[in-house]
């Protein structure tokens, strides 16, 4: 027993995403209303009664179907809220496109939304349920702040390598950042800044980590055979992958922390679906969850964009920039977006559907034919772990 997939069998026709940022003066209701008025604006076909069935995607921002369904003026249709962690965004897409897929609906909205500020707290932002005490109770700049120490460990990398390889990382995802008009932060940072800036946890600065904001996205989805009735552009989904992990690792003592098993397995199972041999020539941008530096980078070679112990290598010359061989977070990442949970695997498709449609100003690629979405949850050795990959042609 396996995955199948549902290669080519579900489309991307509309999609909308808001602005992230310290959104004080907009509600959780308003960044809904934002980001799915824009995703209906960007499909004029498609009106709101044509939509059958509804996916929300938030942490902590509202419970039931109840959140989406009261400030939309949703009547009397299925809404499902979900949650998975910091993937929660990409489950909702997930789902909904296995509504489509499964024939049980013509076409539906998958929305992501997050409203972090108000709380005054970064991270999940939720209390830990009851454990039998052996998981670690450490912040998430601390739990992730594990793994370079143990990169440079394993693979015998000094520490003026490893340390400018992730200045480099945040430098690139600022870079990109400062070319969108959607990102949090809109700013170039100088490497010297970035090494200089104060400890948060272990090796990990401020500029290693990601920020915190409010934001929202949505998507529209049809059958991959009824797209060209709504759109010209369509993105059609060639692989929809997740892997839950047994949450062993910190108990784990062949566990070594330069790894996330969960991203080995969902990119083996998504890569299957879609049929890539060789991602490092067959995909042509990649989204991934920089929630921290050494995490793009151990992503880097989970991914199998890079061998065992040489990302360190691939970043410092380039490899991953926005004129590299296989632009990584050409939207700017986490770093530039800040991470509103609920939000942030939408906006990863966003980016996507805006390089396919040649949307994507000052960062446009030439010509991209396959992309990668990747979103994480929970902490490196009991997480979780979506990966997607969209297209904009079909077979």
């Amino acid at each position: 027993m396996g995955s199948h997939g549902i290669k080519d069998r579900v489309a991307i026709v509309g999609m909308g995403c808001t602005r992230f940022a310290e959104h004080w003066d907009r509600s959780i209701e308003d960044l809904i209303v934002d980001a799915t008025t824009e995703c209906f604006d960007s499909v004029p076909a498609i009106g709101r009664d044509a939509v059958d069935a509804y996916w929300l995607g938030t942490m902590t921002s509202g419970q039931s179907g109840l959140t989406l369904s009261r400030p939309m003026k949703i009547a009397y249709k299925p809404v499902t809220r979900v949650e998975n962690f910091c993937a929660t965004g990409s489950e909702s897409f997930r789902n909904a496109c296995y509504g489509v897929a499964s024939g049980a609906y013509d076409c539906v909205m998958a929305v992501g939304v997050e409203k972090l500020k108000d709380s005054g707290i970064s991270g999940l932002v939720v209390d830990r349920p009851e454990h039998d005490g052996t998981e670690l109770d450490l912040s998430a700049p601390a739990m992730f702040s594990l793994l370079a120490p143990a990169y440079r460990e394993r693979f015998g990398v000094s520490e003026d390598d490893l340390r400018a390889a992730l200045t480099h990382i945040a430098w690139k995802n600022h870079r990109n950042g400062a070319l969108n008009e959607r990102a949090q932060f809109r700013k170039e940072v100088a490497r010297e800044k970035i090494e200089a800036a104060a400890l948060v946890a272990g090796e990990l600065g401020l500029f290693d980590c990601s920020g915190v904001a409010d934001g929202a996205a949505a998507a529209i989805l049809v059958r991959a055979e009824d797209a060209h009735r709504y759109t010209d552009t369509p993105l059609y989904v060639k692989a929809l992958a997740f892997a839950a992990g047994p949450g062993e690792g910190p108990l784990d003592p062949t566990y070594d922390y330069t790894t996330f098993r969960e991203v080995v397995a969902s990119a083996k199972d998504a890569y299957a679906q879609a049929g890539i041999e060789d991602p490092t020539a067959q995909i042509s941008l990649a989204e991934v969850h920089d929630c921290f530096t050494p995490t793009e980078l151990i992503l880097m070679e989970d991914l199998g964009f890079s061998e065992r112990g040489r990302a360190w290598r691939d970043v410092l010359d380039g490899a991953f920039d926005l004129d590299g061989r296989l632009p990584i977070n050409p939207d700017g990442g986490l770093k530039s977006f800040g991470h509103p949970i609920g939000a942030s695997g939408l906006r990863m498709l966003f980016e996507c559907w805006q390089q396919f449609r040649g949307a994507a100003g000052e960062r446009q690629l030439a010509d991209p034919t396959l992309a990668l979405t990747q979103n994480l949850g929970g902490p490196p050795g009991a997480c979780v772990s979506f990966v997607s990959i969209v297209g904009n042609e079909l077979g």
